[in-house]
């Protein structure tokens, strides 16, 4: 027993006096000192000041007052239209990749080149250009009779600008995904009598459904604490847990109950990160599956 655990205590400084080991720790160190003070620290800042009463002492006050009444509400609705946000992205990105899938490459780099340009225009500017389209006199409302509708500082508003925002997210996704299906099953299944709609419903979706998974939850995690288009395209019925932290902090100065938002949030993103993790392994191993 004393011989094993002699050897194990070994082992680390063994380790240790290597010249590659050595190397290799201070190389990472000034990764781990970025991570630290820029991650780490103010998450654990963040939360400790959720957990403080104004006057210093230990309280679990602000986790009440942001899951009842008002600040619930505002929760519910960034979950809601977070999942509506998805949803459209997700329908839209899967018909706009599947297209582009089927291009020739030189059409579809083409293609993928116009979805993700736009991407890098400020997130400001591009609201800012939903805004003047959907307008009382916008390109929308004067295009459609029977107008003007009412396309703005709603829920519909909202959702229209900031589903524009996580498209390009979703069709990267799913490209890469369907780029990736053998086309060879889907011809064998032809050749054996298979019609359209089996051939999409019990070999294709299957084979592409992690990506469509891992797509959604991409973009409803995004939604959750995305900020400036809902600022700015919604009303007050529609505001979002960004919005409220930002209104704590600004205009109340309650850091506290913002510091507790913002910790809600985080779980919030990394149960949805868990959820991508899990789809994604689940997807892996069945491909290993169909694959042996």
């Amino acid at each position: 027993m004393a011989a094993l655990t002699a050897t194990a205590g070994a082992r680390p400084r063994k380790l240790l006096a290597s010249r590659k080991t050595r190397l290799g720790i201070l190389y990472a160190l000034p990764v781990v000192v970025y991570l630290l003070v820029l991650f780490i620290y103010p998450i654990f800042s963040t939360l400790l000041l959720s957990l403080q009463d104004t006057d210093g002492s230990f309280t679990l006050h602000w986790y009440a007052d942001a899951l009842t009444g008002v600040n619930l509400s505002v929760l519910i609705t960034t979950l809601r239209i977070s999942a509506e946000t998805a949803l459209l992205s997700l329908v839209f990105g899967f018909l706009l990749a599947q297209a582009i899938s089927r291009l020739k490459p030189m059409w579809a780099a083409l293609a993928m080149l116009v979805v993700v340009v736009p991407h890098f225009i400020s997130a400001l500017v591009r609201t800012y250009g939903w805004i003047i389209m959907l307008g009382d006199k916008g390109l929308v409302n004067e295009s459609i009779p029977g107008g003007p509708f009412k396309l703005l500082y709603n829920e519909l508003g909202v959702v229209i600008g900031t589903t524009s925002m996580m498209l390009p997210y979703t069709v990267l996704l799913l490209y890469g995904v369907m780029r990736g299906v053998d086309r060879r099953l889907l011809a064998a299944a032809a050749s054996m009598g298979a019609g359209r709609v089996t051939i999409f419903s019990r070999i294709y979706l299957p084979l592409v459904a992690p990506g469509l998974a891992s797509a959604g939850l991409l973009s409803f995690i995004l939604s959750l604490g995305y900020y400036i288009t809902p600022a700015l395209m919604g009303g007050p019925n529609q505001t979002m847990i960004a919005t409220l932290i930002n209104q704590q902090v600004t205009k109340e100065n309650q850091w506290n109950g913002a510091a507790a938002q913002g910790v809600i949030l985080l779980l919030l993103t990394f149960a949805g990160l868990l959820l991508v993790k899990l789809v994604t392994s689940l997807g892996a191993s069945a491909k290993k599956r169909s694959a042996s």
